[in-house]
């Protein structure tokens, strides 16, 4: 809880920091969206994070955002398919993948850096042979606005990824913290030779967390297609994962695994889209985002490692 409570003050002070360099930062509107993009990344953040939990890794989130994206253009605009039909074909092939990674990661014992860095590359070219390197989108939405509604709506002022991620964590949190499948997924992150001594089902686990990770995807995926209507397969969603990867470590989890909470992932998760917010804000250049990115997932990595020896000394 200490963690969460550190990451919630630094959250707390930044954005008294943020508002008093540019008062716009409390602004309905800049709230507003500020909240979005805190619901969209916090969503497929925990999904990220349950993998790291059990100590592996997903690289593959950002260019499954753009394969899905592609997809979901061609149900909805070029095939007519219903609106949820198509939700329910993204969500199936999203936990396809997942099943997938885990066979791979389990079964074929490869590392899951080597799965999802290849599932990286592989997600990325399909979605642009798929679309011809063209840019989609949804146009009017035009018969499927209910869908549209659902996705960049809001409910009494608060936007629709937002509430999502609020009903998302609470599942989350009862899953990891309150039930026995969580407990297995942090045993096998803290040591998944013990684990497995002990009678859990460490495969199961491990590759269930993958099914987690690209589930989430998929929904966020969903989200930021109709957030932008514009899906360039070549870019969009272009290094999410560490976006997702940043806040989990921000959050409280631990790269070594074993560690981590679903509350502590989603303020990393805010965290990061103030600091973006104050980068656009104080009209910093954008191509200093990923120097931003770089040096908190650097100070996260850092203050783990210090955390992990004093922790061995005592």
């Amino acid at each position: 809880m200490k963690k969460e409570l550190g990451i919630f003050a630094m959250l707390v002070v930044l954005c008294i920091v943020v508002a008093i360099l540019n008062p716009l930062f409390l602004s309905v509107m800049n709230l507003q969206n500020t909240a979005r993009l805190v619901g969209m990344f916090g969503i497929f953040s925990i999904g990220v994070g349950v993998v790291i939990i059990t100590g592996g890794i997903d690289l593959s989130v950002g260019s499954l955002f753009a394969l899905f994206g592609v997809l979901l253009s061609f149900m909805l605009m070029r095939w007519g398919w219903p609106w949820p039909l198509a939700i329910g074909a993204i969500l199936l092939i999203a936990i396809a993948i997942g099943v997938f990674h885990g066979f791979l990661v389990t079964k074929m014992n490869l590392q899951s850096f080597i799965v999802t860095l290849c599932g990286l590359l592989f997600y990325r070219g399909l979605a642009r042979y798929i679309a011809e390197d063209q840019t989609l989108g949804f146009g009017y939405c035009t018969g499927f606005e209910t869908l549209q509604k659902l996705t960049t709506g809001e409910v009494l002022g608060v936007p629709m990824p937002f509430v999502l991620l609020i009903i998302i964590s609470f599942i989350m949190w009862v899953v990891l913290h309150r039930s026995v499948y969580g407990r297995y997924l942090f045993a096998v992150g803290r040591n998944e030779e013990a684990a497995r001594f002990s009678g859990i089902n460490t495969s199961l686990v491990i590759a269930s967390s993958y099914v987690v990770s690209a589930l989430m995807a998929g929904i966020g995926a969903i989200l930021l297609a109709f957030y932008t209507n514009s899906i360039s397969p070549s870019s969009h969603g272009n290094f999410y994962e560490l976006y997702a990867i940043a806040a989990a470590v921000l959050g409280g989890c631990s790269l070594r695994g074993g560690e981590g909470s679903v509350i502590g992932i989603c303020i990393g998760a805010a965290l990061l889209q103030v600091l973006q917010n104050l980068v656009n804000l104080l009209g910093i250049p954008s191509s200093l985002n990923f120097a931003v990115m770089g040096t908190v997932i650097l100070i996260g990595v850092i203050t783990d490692q210090i955390l992990g020896r004093r922790k061995a000394k005592s």
